[in-house]
């Protein structure tokens, strides 16, 4: 049992990142019917601004400014670009997208280079939590799972607790009840896109400093993403938690009780594990662990 505190707590932390990831990606499906193909780029948005920001004004300081930024563009893409393709159905949408992940690829690259950025985190987040067995878990993973925990609650008070909440689930229900109601739903739309895109931004600004911030780091998180959305289920912000988690999990295990596996070790294969879980619950469950929408 003491070998797997540090291997279930790293899960823990990295299974809580995606979930911060993937939160506004499953929002923005939610409302908009948008599988935004860009949202992994406003992640490595977030990590690359938190970074100038950092050499500025200081980590808290990158905190703010990488989801407001996330947010920002965000939503100058939707009111310029998916506000028009719109009207012309789901597939312009995700060309559309698509073709704002490779533009974004390219910005970072022109700005920052193809190198990977040598990261810092302020001297209270340095150094282990605690020593378990003769092995350190970090403070920033820590500090990484609490800032998750915090958004997680945010999000759960937002919509049940707050007249914005009822009015987001009423457009998501809904949609021409609330408008006949007086609510402007294509702004709430806008502002769902722009608050899914700061989540991704905001986990940027965290997961860069734990990981590795380059223009590579958008494509290595991308198609995890969707295998968390459709593992969880379409729409589905408790599946989406239920599926990073797992994920974070299955492969933080697999790495630390490494294996020969045939030919191959565990550790080796940890990367094709999310999409074993993807075939798995597809296979006895279409809709995803706790969705309603068929995938």
């Amino acid at each position: 049992m003491d070998l797997l505190v540090l291997p279930l707590l790293n899960g823990l932390s990295y299974g809580l990142l995606l979930f911060m990831l993937s939160a506004g990606l499953t929002l923005i499906f939610s409302l908009m019917g948008v599988m935004n193909f860009a949202h992994a780029g406003f992640y490595m948005i977030g990590a690359y601004v938190a970074y100038a920001c950092t050499q500025w004004l200081g980590f808290w300081a990158a905190l703010v400014a990488a989801p407001l930024v996330a947010g920002a563009l965000g939503l100058l893409f939707e009111r310029v670009v998916l506000a028009r393709v719109h009207r012309h159905g789901h597939v312009h949408e995700m060309l559309a997208t698509f073709g704002l992940a490779a533009l974004m690829v390219e910005a970072v690259q022109l700005v920052w280079g193809r190198a990977p950025l040598e990261t810092r985190v302020p001297e209270l987040l340095q150094g282990p939590l605690f020593v378990w067995q003769g092995s350190a878990f970090p403070a920033y993973r820590a500090f990484m799972m609490a800032m998750a925990l915090a958004m997680m609650i945010g999000l759960w008070a937002l919509f049940t607790r707050t007249r914005l909440g009822l009015v987001l689930r009423a457009s998501l229900t809904h949609p021409q009840m609330a408008q006949a109601l007086g609510h402007d739903v294509p702004r709430v739309m806008r502002g769902v896109f722009a608050g899914g895109t700061a989540l991704a931004g905001l986990a940027g600004a965290i997961g860069g400093n734990a990981y590795t911030t380059e223009p590579a780091m958008a494509a290595a998180l991308g198609p995890i993403l969707f295998v968390i959305i459709v593992v969880g289920g379409m729409g589905s912000l408790a599946g989406a938690l239920l599926a990073s988690l797992l994920i974070g999990l299955l492969q933080s295990l697999a790495v630390a009780f490494d294996r020969p596996l045939g030919g191959v070790t565990l550790s080796q294969v940890a990367p094709l594990l999310p999409y074993a879980l993807l075939v798995l619950v597809l296979a006895v469950r279409p809709r995803g662990l706790l969705g309603h929408r068929e995938a």
